[in-house]
């Protein structure tokens, strides 16, 4: 009976402690954001004099000055295509290179993989420069789909390291039905590997959207014209050499990380099926 109670007073124990350690955690990762939000409510005095989270007056004019002055439209516009277009194509093209190193035996299949593998280890910017004479010698330099296929270019690597990992664990049985029914490799592909993977999607998904979204030194080097240009690259009109206006700095942050939020939101329950998807599958 004492040992029941001494177990069962220690499980208690432990998990309030780790609880307590998850809690702090998430208010640490919540404060900046809160923050943010609350500042761009204020004024810029208001900013260094009152500390409180909660403004004393609320300056909801702040967005709607950030997004005039800052000139987001066009450039939130381009974000949206360009997170689009790359997720789009990461989807499409790791996904099929993925399930074809896991399930096709072909000459170099090895080699061509731990090259993909190789590829995480090389930080972006240190391909900047191999990019930008590429991009140069192709006359893609300063266009959008120059900057579309360099971020494919970006995201490929982890997504079919990802994928290919669950489609290892994917059962045959299941291709076998589909090839009896009919169905080519492609058709296997898409109407047997694909939904199987969602869980797995999802994850490439909001990584690689939270990647385009947040990009903003390669749309430097490979953007010219202003009209090109990303949402992260218009934050820069209220950074001055000698005053930041940080109101209309922190509601443009706050417009910025909406759309990514709510594609977290969306998609949450998919991403930590995909954490598990391995052990479910196997």
């Amino acid at each position: 009976m004492k040992s029941t109670i001494y177990y069962k007073t220690k499980n208690i124990i432990v998990n309030s402690l780790i609880h307590l350690f998850l809690l702090s955690v998430a208010i640490t990762c919540l404060y900046p954001l809160l923050w943010m939000v609350s500042s761009s409510l204020k004024t810029q005095e208001a900013i260094f004099k009152d500390v409180s989270f909660i403004p004393h007056q609320f300056h909801f004019g702040n967005y709607l000055r950030a997004w005039q002055e800052g000139g987001f439209g066009g450039n939130f516009l381009n974000s949206i295509i360009y997170s689009v277009c790359v997720v789009f194509g990461i989807v499409i093209i790791s996904s099929m290179a993925a399930y074809a190193f896991s399930r096709f035996r072909f000459p170099g299949r090895n080699i061509l993989f731990i090259m993909f593998m190789a590829a995480m280890m090389i930080p972006i910017p240190g391909s900047f420069v191999a990019l930008y004479v590429l991009l140069n010698k192709l006359h893609l330099r300063n266009t959008p789909i120059g900057y579309i296929l360099c971020m494919i270019n970006v995201g490929l690597s982890t997504s079919i390291f990802l994928l290919k990992t669950f489609f290892d664990k994917m059962p045959k049985e299941l291709e076998d039905a589909a090839r009896i029914d009919g169905c080519s490799k492609i058709g296997i592909w898409r109407h047997v590997a694909l939904p199987l993977a969602k869980p797995v999607l999802a994850v490439v998904v909001v990584f690689n959207a939270l990647n385009v979204w947040n990009e903003y030194i390669l749309a430097l080097i490979i953007f010219d014209s202003r009209k090109y240009m990303p949402l992260q690259v218009a934050l820069q009109t209220f950074q001055g050499e000698f005053v930041t206006n940080y109101p209309l700095l922190m509601a443009g942050l706050t417009i910025t990380a909406l759309p990514i939020i709510i594609v977290y939101l969306l998609m949450q329950k998919y991403i930590v099926k995909g954490v598990t998807a391995g052990a479910i599958v196997g």
